[in-house]
């Protein structure tokens, strides 16, 4: 039986700083050619956000591509959701991230409490691998319909999953910054993994808080479906700024085509 040639993906990124803060602590990477793409949102001060941030984008990065170097046939051979060794690829990478940003502010006092969510997506052929930290969002967009896949670590989530509150409640709640898991504020962090296996259109989308707070998941998926590819990250950004924009905003959009086109292209 013959192997099943693998998608074309095609992403883009955004970020900005938002209407209400003088600075940007976000960080994304977008890399088609090494099909990594992050989003991460960094806490921890003026230095310490952007400093966490960026750290964990380039670490993660950097750590993916040692390894496809060292092994390129890790990512070249075909293998299930179960089988791939490509998610330990991708929890070792945020682990390293985590226990740099940690190490970095050991040495570095105005850095003391730096961290930041990661949600990054690693597509390996027809599946996408999803590491997950924090309360950033990796969402599906299949067939007109959006599936959040990431679970915020977040302590609205806590509560609305306890049923203590409602949903209603934990979107306007005055607690739904703070999370309970970050990278880097411990030398260790537990990483959820994902799998999601592809189908020609889909689209991933990564983002921020900043968006999610402000933007409905329907809203997103009508925005990004009727939008080209180009346009759909600044679209959203333009949404979350004219509700507010109390934070920053960062968004990767992500499209799956198949080897004969089929899919939806922009």
């Amino acid at each position: 039986m013959p192997e099943a040639e693998a998608f074309t993906i095609r992403a883009r990124g955004q970020t900005d700083v938002g209407q209400r803060r003088d600075h940007n602590e976000d960080s994304f990477l977008v890399d088609e050619g090494l099909g990594l793409f992050i989003v991460a949102d960094g806490m921890g001060g003026h230095a310490g956000g952007g400093t966490a941030s960026t750290l964990a984008v380039e670490t993660i990065r950097d750590t993916v591509e040692k390894a496809r170097d060292k092994d390129p046939e890790l990512f070249a051979a075909p293998a299930g959701l179960d089988d791939s060794p490509v998610p330990d690829v991708l929890r070792e990478a945020v682990e390293a991230a985590c226990s740099r940003i940690f190490e970095t502010a050991q040495g570095s006092p105005e850095l003391a409490g730096m961290g930041t969510t990661v949600t990054a997506a690693l597509v390996d052929g027809r599946t996408a691998f999803i590491a997950h930290v924090g309360d950033s969002r990796c969402y599906l967009l299949r067939e007109s319909r959006i599936y959040q896949v990431s679970e915020d670590h977040s302590l609205v989530n806590e509560q609305l999953k306890a049923g203590a509150i409602s949903p209603d409640e934990a979107k306007h709640s005055r607690f739904r910054n703070i999370i309970t898991r970050s990278v880097g504020f411990e030398q260790e962090v537990q990483v959820d993994l994902m799998g999601v296996e592809l189908e020609a259109g889909d689209i991933l989308l990564l983002c921020c808080d900043g968006l999610s707070n402000l933007v409905d998941d329907d809203e997103i998926l009508k925005v990004v479906v009727e939008s080209t590819l180009e346009d759909a990250p600044h679209k959203l950004i333009q949404i979350a700024n004219d509700r507010g924009g109390d934070d920053n905003i960062t968004v990767v959009v992500i499209r799956v085509q198949g080897p004969t086109g089929e899919g939806r292209s922009a």
